[in-house]
């Protein structure tokens, strides 16, 4: 069997790993897929270093945590929609989103989320490969649930825990009412199909906080394409999601990667939060990233539910 170095991100995390020494002949070894695909469901990140770098092997790491997902919103940019189903392409063009933080601007800049929030059906992880790597900013950050859980109030805590939130996929930040930054400014909105357009679209329920198999309580909300509380979309319910999501913030402890040539990280949609912290507007930058299938099954459409409460 293939001998991996398997090292912690860092000291004063309780989540994530490291790996190096990962080859494409190590990933036919039965026993390294194995222990790979047991460690991110201990650890909830892999950050992989000195990987090869091409979409072979990026959807090959992909497969072994599951099988690869397409990405529900058709328009969303492929890098090869007939040989390589389920890899997306985030990139630095004409259309991207500006927005400023600290009076700095940004492109490719996200809150924290969990991806496929907008639909009933989550999805279990994703890998990320940088193709074009931003010299000024361009970080990928991750925060893990289980630990924002277990380090909130006890009252924030329970308050959570009685949370079902409304998702759709109306992604403009002008739209969002709790979790942006406060020294946030948008400048120009991303010119997607994914946002005006949805902003009536029927809304994705998920809880605010789930149960692992293993007994573990994750914290799993975000205000990016939240339209509220189930059953109630008052100016009070944002207050109460608010309120519970500055807990979260406050008690977060995340890891920031900076990206080197070589690199490759999977993590853990289900169980961990992740924000994109931008880049230089006049920089390229570009990223490749997988779905894997798999899901907790606790989202429901919102109509499902209230067609079934009238039957």
């Amino acid at each position: 069997m293939a001998l991996l170095g398997i090292s912690d991100l860092r000291d004063d995390l309780e989540f994530g790993a490291k790996v190096t020494g990962l080859t494409r002949s190590a990933l036919e070894d039965a026993c390294v897929r194995s222990n790979l695909k047991h460690l991110l469901e201990d650890r909830g990140v892999i950050v992989f270093k000195g990987l090869e770098q091409t979409s072979e092997m990026q959807v090959r790491l992909s497969e072994v945590f599951g099988p690869l997902k397409e990405h529900p919103v058709k328009s969303v940019d492929r890098a090869d929609r007939d040989n390589l189903p389920g890899v997306i392409v985030i990139a630095v063009g004409p259309g991207s989103g500006i927005v400023e933080i600290d009076g700095k601007p940004l492109v490719t800049w996200q809150p924290w989320h969990f991806d496929h929030a907008y639909n009933d059906e989550l999805m279990y992880a994703a890998v990320l490969r940088s193709i074009k790597i931003a010299k000024d900013g361009g970080r990928t950050a991750f925060a893990d649930g289980i630990q924002i859980y277990n380090d909130m109030s006890p009252e924030m805590r329970e308050a959570a825990e009685s949370l079902n939130v409304l998702y759709n996929l109306d992604l403009r930040y002008d739209r969002q009412r709790f979790g942006l930054p406060q020294n946030f400014r948008l400048v120009k909105n991303h010119a997607s199909s994914m946002s005006a357009d949805n902003e009536n679209a029927r809304c994705a329920v998920h809880p605010a906080v789930w149960e692992r198999p293993t007994g573990e309580k994750v914290f799993h909300m975000c205000g990016y394409g939240c339209r509220g509380l189930e059953g109630d979309r008052s100016d009070a319910a944002f207050e109460r999601l608010a309120e519970v999501w500055d807990e979260a913030e406050r008690a977060m402890k995340p890891y920031f990667h900076e990206w080197e040539e070589g690199d490759m990280v999977v993590w853990d949609n289900l169980r961990v939060l992740h924000t994109a912290t931008g880049s230089n507007p006049e920089e390229p930058r570009e990223v490749h990233r997988t779905t894997i299938k798999g899901d907790y099954g606790l989202g429901r459409w919102e109509q499902e539910t209230r067609e079934s409460e009238t039957v």
